[in-house]
């Protein structure tokens, strides 16, 4: 008998709320384009067609985290995605507290970390990965 338990529900939730958050992401660069990502790629001295891969970081790897399909994977190019964006965005912020006391790049880092901890934890029961 395959029964889901608690752990698998708790991974479909971990999975949910990082690819469902990434894809607000995704929906600002479908909806305002990667022109952003493309000069900072340019002022790095990489290729402006990079940031193309945007539309794979934060929309196809959270969709595909979603239903639970190639998730270690997937969890593995939202992280990507994610160092990158401090690499290219905030590097001087990596170890930057806000006023408050919060790292300035905290959700950056709930993304990285969430991500790795999906690579551990696995897809769970409740995924297609599971099929």
């Amino acid at each position: 008998m395959n029964r889901t338990t608690d752990t698998d529900v708790g991974k479909l939730i971990l999975r949910l709320t990082v690819a469902i958050m990434m894809l607000f992401h995704g929906y600002a660069k479908i909806i305002h384009g990667v022109g952003f990502v493309e000069n900072m790629l340019v002022k790095n001295e990489l290729p402006a067609i990079l940031a193309y891969g945007v539309y794979i970081g934060e929309i196809l790897a959270p969709l595909l985290l979603i239903i639970g399909y190639k998730t270690r994977f997937s969890a593995f190019i939202i992280m990507c995605t994610m160092v990158m964006a401090i690499y290219l965005v905030h590097p001087q912020e990596i170890f930057a507290i806000s006023k408050h006391g919060a790292p300035l790049l905290e959700t950056i880092y709930f993304y990285i970390f969430s991500c790795i901890a999906i690579m551990f934890l696995g897809a769970g029961k409740i995924s297609v990965d599971s099929k």
